[in-house]
């Protein structure tokens, strides 16, 4: 009779966040980048989930990530590295969208509880990368509020509390940090070209945030191994011998 076959499992990258990690698997969005660089060595899963906060963020993720592996739960012991995108909504301002807002001190702590809860379902802080809010555009945002018969409901001095707030926050729980607030800003270089909207991210936002991210996130998987045979060492007479074999 014949063994059974050895699953092959696949290390996974978890890219966590709200609607700028949602759409990031659009084409040329940041997480589709990430995606295919790292085809055929690891599984990039979005669970982004658009207009989220901090505080709904840390409700679910034990949802997403158990400590108990199932079907249903992504198997925490190949994680390779989690991305975790939030604060662009939970600095809206509370008269403005208070639906969305959370108080900046809150923000912090919540960012502290995804991590406690990532280490409690076996997935270390030095496997977990931060990524701040970018900076906002008022006028741009202002136009698409006012579409949406609201008013400007964010401020970019605001944001910039919150991105100052994740890199503190990434600095006390020993994390990785992308501060896109800052780069996108740094020597006064015109943010905007980054923004789709003022507040999502357009093509050279994506790819920005593809860049700088994989520069963090490289040595997390670097000795992740290419899985299965390259087509031109499969033994043609014999490919049994060469694809069931472990690696």
């Amino acid at each position: 009779m014949m063994s059974k076959l050895k699953t092959i499992v696949w290390p996974k990258v978890i890219l966590f966040g709200d609607s700028i990690t949602q759409f990031s698997f659009q084409p040329n969005g940041w997480g589709a980048d990430i995606a295919n660089r790292l085809a055929r060595k690891c599984d990039v899963v979005n669970r982004g989930l658009s207009g989220y906060n901090s505080r709904w963020a840390k409700i679910v993720l034990p949802r997403l990530i158990s400590s108990h592996s199932s079907d249903d739960n992504i198997n925490n012991n190949n994680i390779a590295a989690v991305t975790v995108f939030f604060g662009a909504n939970d600095c809206s301002l509370e008269d403005k969208n208070p639906q969305q807002h959370i108080p900046l001190q809150e923000y912090s702590e919540n960012l502290k509880e995804i991590i406690r809860l990532l280490a409690l379902a076996g997935v270390s802080a030095d496997r977990v990368i931060f990524i701040t809010p970018p900076p906002l555009h008022e006028p741009a945002w202002e136009k698409e509020c006012i579409l949406k018969g609201c008013p400007l409901n964010r401020d970019n001095s605001v944001a910039g509390q919150y991105a100052q707030a994740c890199v503190q926050a990434a600095g006390q729980c020993g994390t990785d940090v992308l501060d896109l607030w800052t780069l996108m800003q740094k020597d006064g270089q015109d943010f905007t070209v980054y923004l789709s909207d003022g507040l999502h991210l357009s093509e050279k936002g994506n790819q920005f945030v593809a860049q700088h991210l994989w520069g963090l996130l490289e040595s997390r998987v670097a000795h992740l191994p290419f899985i299965l045979p390259y087509w031109g060492d499969v033994d043609a007479k014999s490919p049994d011998s060469s694809l069931l074999c472990d690696q």
